[in-house]
């Protein structure tokens, strides 16, 4: 059961441009659509050993990300609503974080939803995070930035991570009110309240695609060659998937990964999800 712990961040305003279009389904009136994005327990607090292959357990200490460009628009692809700017986001930070808020959307349904994670600008606003954790951002043009601790017996293994590549999720689903639903669903006078998910145990699966993947810690501890407790993308680059005992670490269809380090990263593209356990389709903007 996915529930939002602590006090919500105080509302961040952003301009939400209302476009015309128009909505499918022969309903009238209009009515509004508010994101938030939340990281879940895994985030907030920690992913516990019983949850890994491997009984590491995982805490985070940053887990910035920036959102942006969250779209609805109908099944055709005409635009209703698309946020204006950008939020830099530390989901460490407990609770739900306001995104954006879509008002005078024509009621009925809005299939195509999409959003991006991306590098920052100048005028990302934060929420949860701080102003150097913004400058940390755009310094690197990063689009994703975590710290955490892995701890298994008495040995411990810090991870310091950051990534640039910039991800849309597009035609996004997911549950509402129990029914499978494709994007929004907008009402006479009502508003659809959606979460934008972010799963950061995506970082230590063992396949890229399958839905048989384990959560792993050993074979990023290993790759620590210098032993000084730090696992960086750099080692995690000289490790050849092939070399990896524990686990498929499979790659299915993606193409140019066939070391520890690209495959985190191509993990790090799978993070964006809607309302909980819902998909999108991820690629480049």
């Amino acid at each position: 059961m996915r529930i939002h712990q602590g006090v919500r961040a105080a509302a961040l305003s952003l301009a939400a441009a209302a476009l015309a279009g128009c909505g499918d389904g022969g309903a009238s009136g209009t009515g509004s659509v508010a994101f938030s994005t939340w990281g879940e327990e895994y985030i907030e607090q920690e992913i516990p050993a019983a949850d890994l292959e491997d009984g590491w357990s995982i805490q985070f200490h940053k887990f910035l990300l920036v959102i942006r460009d969250v779209t609805v628009a109908d099944h055709g692809g005409d635009v209703g609503a698309r946020m204006q700017g950008s939020i830099l986001v530390d989901h460490t930070t407990p609770g739900a974080k306001p995104v954006a808020t879509f008002h005078d959307l024509e009621a009925g349904p809005w299939e195509r939803v999409s959003y991006e994670i991306g590098p920052p600008d100048a005028d990302t606003a934060l929420a949860g995070a701080t102003e150097a954790d913004g400058e940390l951002m755009r310094s690197a043009g990063a689009s994703v930035h975590v710290e955490a601790t892995a701890r298994k017996g008495d040995v411990e293994k810090r991870i310091d991570w950051t990534f640039t590549a910039a991800t849309r999720y597009a035609d996004c689903a997911g549950e509402k009110d129990g029914k499978p639903t494709e994007g929004v669903l907008v009402t006479n006078g009502g508003t659809d309240t959606v979460e934008l998910t972010i799963h950061g145990d995506h970082f230590f699966y063992d396949d890229l695609q399958a839905a048989s993947a384990k959560r792993r810690f050993g074979p990023i501890a290993a790759a620590d060659a210098d032993d000084d407790g730090e696992v960086t993308l750099e080692e995690l680059a000289a490790v050849r998937l092939v070399e990896i005992e524990d686990g498929p670490y499979g790659t299915g269809s993606a193409g140019n990964v066939d070391d520890l380090g690209a495959f985190v990263a191509a993990l790090a593209r799978t993070l964006g999800h809607f309302r909980g356990e819902g998909e999108c389709t991820s690629g480049d903007p």
